[in-house]
């Protein structure tokens, strides 16, 4: 092969590395759903500075509902993370006094002094930051690296975390409009759990208090279908 022929060749493989590396930074680009989740998101933490903490028992941060019933928490390293890495942690009471039997739950719910923890645990790893974590920048690592928990609630227009089983925490995209089949109101942030878990456990579903037993739009497949939801839904203006 003669020298000229070996430059073009160079060449060559230089396009398409660099090809690749575009498309791929192309692909991270139009990611419009995981980016603008992280600015409403962003919102949201600035709307409530009091309610977000850390965690320190979880190794991250927690979001605490208005009436501190409920708190959505995500780590910031998934190493020091032991049993959960997203997860919900709540007021049993209601579902204690529905008739609950906390030794009959899955193995993604913790139960602990008239408490009860569910989400799940994402990876092993700890994460690297320009600078200290912060919830922010801890709420980007999930994007970053497991974007397929991050959702986007099309009916509803929120965004959310998908803390397994059909779990979740979301946040309106915008809460001036708030989404949620467009009424606007107590739904800028809406803690979301699947009831079939708790009721095989033996709650009766109608007799929890605090939490909205209803139906919920889900898009499956390119269809819309009405699914059973535990809501607690909060307007933070």
């Amino acid at each position: 092969m003669n020298e000229r022929w070996k430059q073009v060749t160079a060449l060559a493989a230089g396009f398409v590395l660099l090809g690749s590396l575009a498309a791929c930074s192309g692909l991270k680009s139009l990611d419009v759903v995981g980016q603008e989740s992280i600015t409403s998101f962003d919102k949201v933490l600035t709307t409530i500075p009091d309610q977000v903490k850390a965690d320190d028992m979880n190794a991250g941060w927690s979001l605490e509902a208005p009436d501190q019933s409920v708190r959505f928490i995500w780590s910031e390293d998934y190493s020091k993370s032991a049993l959960h890495d997203v997860m919900l942690d709540l007021d049993a009471t209601p579902f204690l006094d529905a008739g609950l039997d906390p030794t009959k739950l899955p193995d993604n719910y913790a139960f602990y002094e008239d408490r009860l923890m569910v989400g799940q645990k994402l990876g092993k790893d700890p994460f690297s930051y320009q600078g200290d974590p912060t919830p922010l920048a801890s709420y980007e690592q999930i994007v970053s690296h497991y974007r397929d928990v991050i959702n986007y609630h099309t009916s509803l227009d929120h965004y959310g975390v998908k803390l397994g089983d059909g779990n979740m925490f979301e946040w309106a995209k915008d809460m001036n409009t708030n989404g949620y089949n467009n009424e606007n109101q107590d739904k800028d942030i809406v803690f979301v759990l699947n009831p079939q878990s708790l009721i095989a456990a033996g709650v009766d579903p109608d007799k929890v208090e605090g939490w909205v037993y209803t139906q919920v739009p889900i898009e499956e497949n390119g269809k819309t279908t009405q699914v059973w939801k535990f809501l607690k839904p909060f307007n933070l203006a």
